[in-house]
């Protein structure tokens, strides 16, 4: 029986060390750029938000768009997607040389032609234009910056691969403005910046993961369940942080998380299964809260290989490299109990996503 290779979330002294990083305290040069540009690297800047007339908005800038196959080299791209309450919807993506491409290593300070996503661990400015769209978005934090432990999951018997993640902004308050086809509207709403790098395609060394975030009343969620290959054991990586006006009451998704699928489905692009509902359920003994998110529709689905030239589609196929990526919207519910009766529950608007080899 082969032997399963060490997969592992940083979290030791050694680690932090390795890293500069300290435990529990977010530097503004943790949401830089950290991986330099270097062949093999991917590095994306994300937002997303609801708004309060029930419209949604996702902006990403992308250092190297072959996320799932980054030995391609760098290719940044900066994406645009407004999803309105009235049904309309809105993609735009903008492709430039790397020559167009900028950044800092002190904070988050990316530019890709006329447009840039720059900020401080709590206040960031996003601006996107591209033909007949143009948007201009504030971001300003309402819980503080957070990362589970390092932020970095390292695979590789030497840990020489990674993937890391900085939740930079979990929830704030957002105010946007975007002009389409010369008429404008303005926003407000709640809203959420992470950043994300790598060394490896994830389709690599993961064969799923969720991630999902949500505003519910007085509560700020971020969730997240990571399964890595078969050749890692199929590793276990939960992840999970709670907020309550502000303030991480939760966080210790190691010890204390419990995660579960329900609803399944048949997914008719890919004919996989997949679930309408997610459950993260937290109890340290001392505080109990229950997440669960309810999937409505999907607002965006890429397949992998539909993003790759004939000859590549022919080599994922044979190596089963193939993935989707699916962005849901539906509903968040918090539940907080004292004992096995529920004496809190709300409900309000989330997005989440899903990442799967197929």
């Amino acid at each position: 029986m082969k032997a399963k290779i060490h997969s592992v979330m940083g979290a030791t002294p050694e680690h932090y060390k390795r890293l500069g990083a300290l435990k529990h305290q977010i530097m503004p040069w943790e949401d830089g750029y950290r991986t330099r540009g270097e062949k093999g690297t991917y590095e994306w800047l994300y937002f997303d938000s609801q708004m309060d007339d029930g419209s949604t908005l996702v902006i990403v800038f992308y250092s190297n768009k072959w996320t799932l196959a980054p030995s391609r080299g760098p290719s940044p791209q900066v994406t645009f997607a407004l999803h309105t309450a009235d049904g309309k919807e809105y993609t735009e993506a903008l492709e430039l040389p790397i020559s167009s491409f900028s950044s800092s290593t002190d904070s988050c300070d990316v530019r890709l032609g006329d447009c840039y996503f720059r900020g401080d661990l709590n206040e960031y400015h996003i601006h996107f234009e591209k033909g007949d769209i143009e948007a201009d978005v504030h971001l300003v934090g309402n819980v503080p910056a957070w990362r589970p432990e390092t932020g970095y999951f390292y695979f590789g018997n030497k840990e020489q691969h990674y993937f890391a993640w900085l939740p930079a902004v979990p929830e704030g308050k957002v105010e946007a403005k975007v002009r389409i086809n010369g008429f404008t509207s303005r926003y407000t709403g709640t809203g959420y910046h992470d950043h994300n790098w790598g060394n490896i395609s994830m389709m690599s060394i993961m064969s799923h993961w969720y991630w999902g975030r949500a505003k519910v009343g007085r509560y700020q969620t971020i969730t997240s369940y990571i399964t890595g290959e078969k050749k890692y054991g199929y590793s276990k990586f939960p992840i999970f942080m709670l907020a309550k006006d502000g303030e991480i009451i939760g966080d210790d998704a190691v010890r204390f998380l419990q995660f579960r699928e329900e609803d399944p489905y048949i997914d008719s692009k890919t004919g996989q299964t997949f679930f309408n509902r997610l459950i993260y359920d937290y109890n340290d003994g001392q505080q109990h809260y229950r997440v669960t998110y309810e999937r409505e529709e999907d607002i965006e689905f890429v397949r992998a290989i539909d993003t790759m030239s004939r000859p590549l589609r022919m080599v994922a196929r044979i190596i089963s490299m193939d993935g989707v990526y699916i962005r849901f919207t539906g509903q968040a519910t918090v539940e907080c109990f004292d004992g096995d009766r529920v004496v809190e529950s709300v409900t309000a608007p989330a997005i989440w996503e899903l990442t799967s080899k197929i």
